[in-house]
């Protein structure tokens, strides 16, 4: 998509991040890359999503730099920009303060294979990165050494989740889906111990996963 889209695309998930119940308020974001260019879209610092206009979506280089856009970029783009240029597959990502993945993270709690839905995160698990200051270099650190080479989402330690996809439309599928299994964790662990899938069984959900999807046999 262009620098247009990439704002357009921003405000739009954006406002479906607050309508999913996916964060609170302002808190969370959510940048994409702008393609044929070293540049991303993310969202402005404290403007409310259902205020977001395309105009209010800055684009920074890779080193952070703002080329365009009417205010400041959110606090946490240093990890926005930290997983572009260590994942050059990561086309959006989403940072989300939910209610369920956040419980997890604030008890440092990984969410575990409760269902095959968590293929969704491209690992067995989500992992957890060690607390550290929002908006920090220290934080964008953790979160994409935590993340490695193939996984697709990370808890960032009594803070929230962070979500990788091939454009932001995946990105926002990974957290949603994880924010389920992590309510399921939950929810299991109110009641007892939850029986977790094998690592054999989630890898072949994991394969599954690669093979799913619009025009792809079943």
């Amino acid at each position: 998509m262009n620098r247009n889209e990439a704002r357009e695309a921003v405000v739009r998930t954006g406002r479906l991040l607050e309508e999913r119940g996916l964060t609170v308020g302002t808190g969370g974001n959510l940048s994409v890359r702008v393609e044929g260019e070293e540049l991303v879209a993310i969202k402005p610092s404290a403007v409310p999503y259902g205020l977001m206009t395309p105009e209010d979506v800055p684009l920074l280089d890779l080193e952070g730099r703002v080329v365009e856009g009417r205010c400041a970029p959110s606090s946490e783009w240093r990890m926005h920009l930290g997983v572009y240029r260590a994942r050059p597959d990561a086309g959006g990502v989403v940072h989300t303060h939910s209610r369920f993945a956040t419980t997890l993270a604030c008890l440092k709690w990984e969410i575990p294979a409760v269902h095959y839905l968590v293929a969704a995160s491209g690992d067995e698990l989500v992992p957890v990165a060690p607390y550290r200051t929002f908006g920090s270099p220290e934080l964008a650190e953790v979160a994409v050494q935590a993340l490695g080479r193939r996984g697709k989402a990370v808890l960032l330690a009594n803070h929230g989740l962070l979500a990788l996809g091939a454009d932001l439309g995946e990105a926002f599928g990974v957290a949603e889906q994880l924010e389920f299994v992590a309510e399921l964790a939950w929810r299991a662990r109110c009641v007892g111990e939850p029986a977790l899938l094998s690592r054999e069984e989630t890898w072949e959900a994991l394969e599954a996963f690669r093979g799913y999807g619009p025009g792809r046999s079943s």
